[in-house]
């Protein structure tokens, strides 16, 4: 069982060699979801994400009985790195089974660290199963379902009371659970009038269909962006806790988590994953009515999201919230058409980003061409406006996704 003192235990273990990150107001933000926001920086934390917290302390405490032990884990990334960079710091040796489809950054960032690294199978489930083979010789060290590691994680709770004690609520991300649990039970024993409330994707809610089980089941999960919340199954030792502590658990689709995103780099220039962003995806989505007004703390858990994956989600995040519009019309196939329709855009202020012809269409006829462009516009307002005064001008257009 968990107490408070091991979560105390923890922050000690933890002191000067993870960073207290910073708990930045977000006035922009707030205003344009009605609540006073903070920003819980995780992703400004050694590794880039909040798993060092856990990571260190699992490890600190097996250091001191063994030193020199040799410890394995699975993950897709931010585990892996925690993992990594503590057994480095303790003088373990670590080794860390990736799924084949990793991304290159988070390989490097792992191998970086000193740990040896072997890629198996398509998923985290296939690394898990491959890591805990390896038992007794290696001991295992379970991302999310390990007391201590929760013990490490809810050193997040205190650091949110320290810095912000008038806290009215939390949003954490939720995968396994091992975050929220950690933080869940820190911030109620401290201060249980704080609501604190767990926001998963749609697409891997298990944590929601554990609360509806009474017990952990495999939850059929689906590509999403939020990949470090992507577990199929909650933990079983991280469930009761949470059972005990969170006040409620919501979901997100993925547009309103590419939203999220492209809005935390806008607006407060932070970069976090899709895991990261689901805090104030919830709000997007309209889940978290009830908070309207109080001051509200988003915990961007990690910030580790490849730079050219990063730069697809920004483009649908921009579709998404009507800063992109793409369409099509079909034009006159002469000199000057294409030029009047542009000038017909400029005038409207709008930046072109794109533009291709299209003269072969089976639909089309020899004499007309369809030309498909991609706008930026200042928001769904104006992209209505351009589409008005198109119509206007004679053009029929076809919206694109």
């Amino acid at each position: 069982m968990l107490t408070m003192a091991d979560i105390l235990a923890a922050r000690q273990r933890l002191a000067g060699v993870a960073f207290h990150t910073p708990l930045a107001p977000a006035p922009h933000l707030g205003q344009l979801v009605g609540a006073e926001l903070h920003l819980k920086l995780e992703n400004l934390q050694r590794t880039g994400s909040f798993k060092m917290r856990g990571a260190y302390n699992r490890l600190s405490l097996l250091a001191s009985d063994r030193p020199g032990a040799k410890v394995v884990a699975a993950s897709a990334g931010n585990h892996a790195q925690g993992v990594a960079v503590s057994a480095g710091l303790l003088g373990l040796q670590a080794l860390i089974f990736m799924p084949r489809g990793a991304s290159l950054s988070k390989r490097q960032a792992t191998l970086g660290a000193g740990a040896q690294l072997r890629l198996e199978g398509e998923s985290v489930a296939d690394c898990l199963a491959a890591a805990r083979a390896l038992e007794p010789g290696y001991t295992f060290i379970h991302p999310y379902d390990d007391l201590q590691v929760i013990a490490g994680q809810g050193s997040l709770g205190l650091e949110i009371l320290e810095d912000l004690p008038d806290a009215q609520a939390v949003l954490v991300p939720v995968g396994g659970g091992g975050l929220i649990a950690g933080v869940a039970m820190a911030i109620k024993e401290r201060r249980p009038s704080v609501r604190v409330i767990g926001v998963e994707p749609i697409a891997a809610a298990s944590v929601a269909a554990a609360l509806k089980a009474g017990e952990p089941v495999r939850f059929a999960t689906r590509a999403t962006l939020a990949d470090g919340a992507r577990v199929a199954r909650a933990g079983e030792l991280a469930l009761p806790l949470i059972q005990r502590y969170v006040d409620d658990m919501v979901a997100v689709e993925e547009d309103h988590i590419a939203q999220a995103m492209v809005m935390l780099i806008e607006g407060r220039r932070v970069v976090a994953e899709g895991a990261g962003a689901l805090g104030l995806a919830a709000f997007m989505a309209g889940v978290v009515p009830g908070l309207a007004g109080q001051k509200v703390v988003l915990l961007i858990s990690g910030g580790n999201v490849d730079s050219n994956l990063l730069g697809r989600i920004i483009d649908r995040g921009l579709v998404q919230a009507g800063r992109i519009f793409r369409f099509s019309a079909v034009l006159p196939d002469r000199p000057g058409a294409l030029a009047g329709l542009l000038g017909l855009l400029a005038k409207e202020e709008a930046n072109v980003l794109l533009v291709s012809h299209d003269r072969h269409g089976r639909d089309l006829p020899p004499d007309q061409s369809r030309v498909h462009l991609e706008v930026e516009t200042t928001g769904p307002e104006h992209a209505q406006e351009m589409a008005q005064v198109l119509g206007q001008a004679g053009y029929q257009i076809f919206v694109e996704p």
